[in-house]
């Protein structure tokens, strides 16, 4: 257990105040995994907290909490809260379709833990007698493996849709069924999600997609009609692509997030995105080549097309949109065999995940067999792989699109994506003396 979480435990103890750990670090405790974060349940005030602590700062309108800072780690501590009350005061604020904007009224431990979301997150750890205090039955739904909302799951769901992505996301992370009460509604409130801020679906999509459990995390979301609602360009992808051949990318792609993480290597939310909206990204690319737009005008639009879309269901940074383009638009230069081509590409900043992502689509597809082979050994001796290839100053198509006829399915839609155009050089004209 953190020791920091405990130096908060004890000194809210000694000044008089309850204070116990709550939340996903009781029941990860409890089936074995260790805590990411520690939260910490009180009945101490905001205000109260941060008098007690010197390296303490309150956040938060939505829901007032203190964050006690130990340097890297940050113990979050939250008054108990009531379950309802009276908004004179503008403490509670719920919107009409039944979202809850503001809930800052207090109450007691009984209360708070009817108001948490999943019966597995409402067990409450208490130091005075080394004990887990349950309300709510999670306890046995720990033993169980099962996932519980707690109250009416219809109108808890309205409250907040994003408790939708988490209970996806915690039964994928802790290998819990959903109860079947908890599921039912899923599929028919995962609209609601477009109603939520974009900056906190992007969030949430981090820990689904970052926390080691991608794979499940994803399948998840198709179990339970959630991916339309998430990535809604890339669920229309998978559904017309009749080859599959872009799921099985996506999938692989995921699966290698998964065990870089096991493996304690760093993952960046643009490589991540670049393989989530790459279905989408084709299928963009498919209807564009076939209405005749020019092949680099096309890749260029369709990557916008696709960030604009999803930048409003999710806050996707540019930090991390414009890397995420960059590999995607990078793919066609691997076809190119020309000296100058080959070493410019080597020495371009977004070569290595461009590349990363290359080898990826073997999984989709192996007409890219040729093109990996020769990248990869030119990284280590470019010179000699152009010389052993024949290719130097060779044929190449800067306009190329992508070739692979089983990624760019739009089938039903745009039809089969036409053939990308010749480029033809324009001679110089000759010189002479006049």
């Amino acid at each position: 257990m953190s020791p920091n979480a405990l130096r908060v435990l004890y000194r809210l103890r000694e000044a008089g105040f309850g204070g116990y750990l709550v939340g996903g670090a009781v029941r990860d405790l409890l089936v074995g995994r260790s805590p990411k974060d520690y939260d910490v349940a009180t009945d101490a005030t905001p205000e109260q907290v941060k008098s007690l602590f010197r390296n303490c700062r309150l956040i938060g309108r939505r829901f007032r909490l203190a964050h006690v800072v130990y340097g890297r780690e940050i113990i979050e501590v939250a008054t108990f809260r009531a379950g309802g009350g009276d908004d004179i005061e503008g403490d509670r604020k719920v919107h009409a379709d039944g979202r809850l904007l503001r809930d800052n009224i207090y109450g007691s431990i009984e209360e708070d833990a009817i108001r948490r979301d999943f019966t597995a997150n409402a067990l409450y750890y208490a130091i005075e007698d080394f004990s887990v205090r349950d309300y709510t039955g999670g306890y046995a739904d720990v033993q169980a493996k099962l996932l519980r909302l707690i109250g009416d799951p219809e109108a808890r769901y309205r409250e907040d849709p994003v408790r939708m992505l988490r209970a996806a996301r915690l039964a994928a992370k802790l290998g819990f069924t959903i109860e079947a009460a908890t599921a039912e509604p899923i599929p028919r409130l995962a609209p609601l999600l477009a109603e939520s801020a974009p900056a906190r679906l992007f969030e949430e999509t981090l820990k689904m997609f970052l926390s080691g459990h991608a794979v499940a995390s994803f399948e998840m979301l198709e179990a339970n009609g959630l991916l339309p609602a998430l990535l809604p360009e890339t669920a229309q992808a998978l559904a017309s692509n009749k080859s599959g051949a872009l799921r099985r990318m996506l999938i692989d792609g995921l699966g290698n997030t998964d065990r870089r993480i096991a493996e304690d290597e760093t993952v960046s939310p643009a490589f991540l995105y670049a393989v989530l909206l790459w279905p989408a990204y084709c299928r963009a690319l498919a209807l564009l080549q076939a209405q005749g737009v020019h092949a680099v005008e096309a890749q260029r639009r369709a990557a916008d097309r696709v960030t604009m879309h999803q930048v409003s269901r999710t806050a996707l940074p540019r930090r991390f949109s414009l890397p995420m383009q960059e590999i995607w638009l990078l793919q066609p230069r691997f076809a190119l065999r020309q000296r100058k081509r080959v070493f410019r590409l080597l020495a371009h900043p977004r070569f290595r995940a461009a590349f990363d992502f290359l080898e990826l689509r073997l999984s989709a597809s192996n007409t890219h067999a040729e093109d990996v082979t020769f990248w990869r050994d030119a990284q280590l001796d470019p010179a000699a792989t152009l010389a052993a290839a024949g290719q130097e100053g060779g044929p190449g198509d800067a306009d190329a699109g992508l070739a692979d006829a089983d990624l760019v399915d739009a089938q039903g839609e745009a039809g089969e994506a036409p053939a990308p155009r010749k480029r033809h050089r324009r001679r110089r004209p000759q010189t002479g003396s006049v």
